[in-house]
């Protein structure tokens, strides 16, 4: 069984128009955001085997919040670059290229590749049209491999957001 957690970078800062798209930084809400959904998971009592990340800044330093409030050590935090403004084909693909070691991951993007990949490896039909930023999608396979995750076979087990009510 391998678990997956898609999650879209928190909100960033458009501050300066002439700053460079990769280099956005968070903006204040993104700040506060980041930890909020790492609180959440550890509530859930989860610590992913890997934290692999878009290099853009706004999708790294979410990823390092969050594994900063989980006990994830950033020094083991993996960046890959073809996570920037990737498809969902290019995501699938990257999972393909996963550790078989890893039985749990947190993949860190952007849209519209995330929104799109979630929805195309749930199970169901259709999860939502958009993953809000700072969004956690959660899923789990019936797989022993990365390579057997294929479309149409994730298990949602949650999808959570900073703006969703918690009971």
């Amino acid at each position: 069984m391998k678990t997956l957690y898609l999650i879209r970078h928190a909100k960033s800062s458009w501050d300066d128009p002439y700053q460079k798209d990769f280099e956005r930084p968070l903006n204040k809400r993104g700040k506060q955001d980041a930890p909020r959904m790492g609180k959440r998971l550890k509530a859930k009592s989860i610590l992913p085997d890997l934290m692999l990340t878009s290099p853009a800044a706004r999708a790294l330093s979410t990823c390092k919040l969050m594994a900063d409030i989980l006990g994830y050590k950033q020094e083991n935090i993996a960046t890959d670059k073809n996570l920037y403004h990737a498809s969902e084909e290019q995501i699938l693909t990257i999972i393909h290229k996963l550790n078989e070691n890893h039985q749990s991951v947190m993949i860190f993007a952007h849209n519209p590749g995330i929104t799109e990949c979630m929805n195309n490896l749930c199970v169901d039909s259709f999860v939502a049209d958009n993953i809000p930023t700072c969004g956690v999608v959660a899923f789990k396979f019936p797989v022993e491999v990365w390579t057997e995750v294929t479309w149409k076979k994730g298990g949602l087990e949650f999808f959570d957001f900073p703006k969703k009510k918690i009971a």
